[in-house]
Formats: C-alpha cells, structure tokens, sequence
C-alpha cells in the first residue's frame, strides 16, 4: 500500500524529513548517519541477548533471583518495578529459559521463580555490571556480596582461554593484546 508523503529539504547537504499521513510512521534521515536499506546489520550475540535481558527490570529479576528463589511480591519489592511491567518480564524470562516458575500455592495460584542453568550463566554479567556501576559510578556499599569458601569476593574478570591472561580494561584502546576476529556470513 502506497501512502502520500511531503517531503522537507534543509538547508543541510543530505538531509531529508520524510513524514507519512499517518503518526506512528515517522522516519527522520541525515545523510550518514542513516544505514541503507541494503546493508544488514552485523549479526551479534550481544544483541540476541539484549533482547532476551537488556532492559532494566529483566536484570533487576534476575539479579534478585541470583540472590535465591523469590516470589512476585518480593521481587517488586526489592526492584522497584511496577506490578504490570514485572509480570510481563517475568513471563518474557520465563519463555526463553532464564527462569523458571514453581507454584506453591494452589488457591489462590501463586508461584516461586527461580533461575534455570541459562539464567545462573548470568551470573558474570551481574558482577561485571555491579563491579562496573562500584568502581565508574561512585556506587556505595552492595548490601549483597558473592563470596568464596575462603572469605574473598568473587569477581567477574575476562580472560584468555587459553594462557588466562586477563583482558585489561584499557585494552581495546590502542589493540593491545587483542585481534578482533569478525566473521561475516
């Protein structure tokens, strides 16, 4: 379906508002800034994931159920995130393997979440995400920390397979250690 469009040209080189009848379709186009159709975006991981927990209440859930099984009260509670919005992550989480939901009550149905193997496989991601909000954000003292059996914090460090030398924060700066290694299909 074709729909009428007006088109505003600037004074800008490249620059094109383009407006359709209707609202919801807006598209506001700056020259480079805009991706030709016919290039398609890198396939990533870090995407795919984002889509699953990239949002601020996804990771709140899962943090709260790293700390142990939770009920739906306590995790609103402990989150901040508004009833309606927790339970449609909740069950988003749940569709895609993060966590998993136990009832303990059958009348009226009431549930426990817990996390799956995928969901505990977050687990660096949260202490990386905490080490980084500590040591980037002046964040105060966590009222939670993961420790050993001996007694040290665990910390979540990216490092060499192979060797286990750890990636230093200021690597990607100047290629040190590292050769990205891009795969296109």
């Amino acid at each position: 379906m074709d729909f009428p469009t007006y088109s505003l040209h600037s004074e800008f080189e490249n620059t094109t508002l383009i407006w359709f009848d209707f609202q919801t379709l807006r598209r506001l186009s700056f020259g480079m800034l805009s991706i030709p159709p016919s290039e398609v975006p890198r396939h990533c991981n870090i995407a795919d994931a984002l889509e699953v927990v990239g949002d601020r209440w996804s990771l709140l859930v899962v943090r709260e159920l790293f700390y142990g099984p939770q009920r739906f009260t306590d995790i609103a509670r402990h989150t901040g995130a508004p009833r309606d919005i927790l339970a449609v992550r909740l069950r988003k989480l749940e569709e895609h393997g993060v966590l998993t939901r136990v009832p303990y009550s059958e009348h009226p149905p009431r549930y426990e979440y817990r996390l799956t193997p995928s969901g505990r496989a977050l687990s660096p991601v949260l202490l990386t995400l905490k080490r980084w909000g500590r040591e980037n954000l002046g964040g105060g003292a966590d009222p939670f920390v993961l420790r050993h059996s001996c007694g040290a914090e665990f910390v979540a460090q990216v490092h060499c397979k192979a060797c286990g030398e750890v990636l230093p924060p200021d690597a990607s700066d100047a290629g040190k250690l590292f050769v990205a290694d891009f795969h296109r299909d």
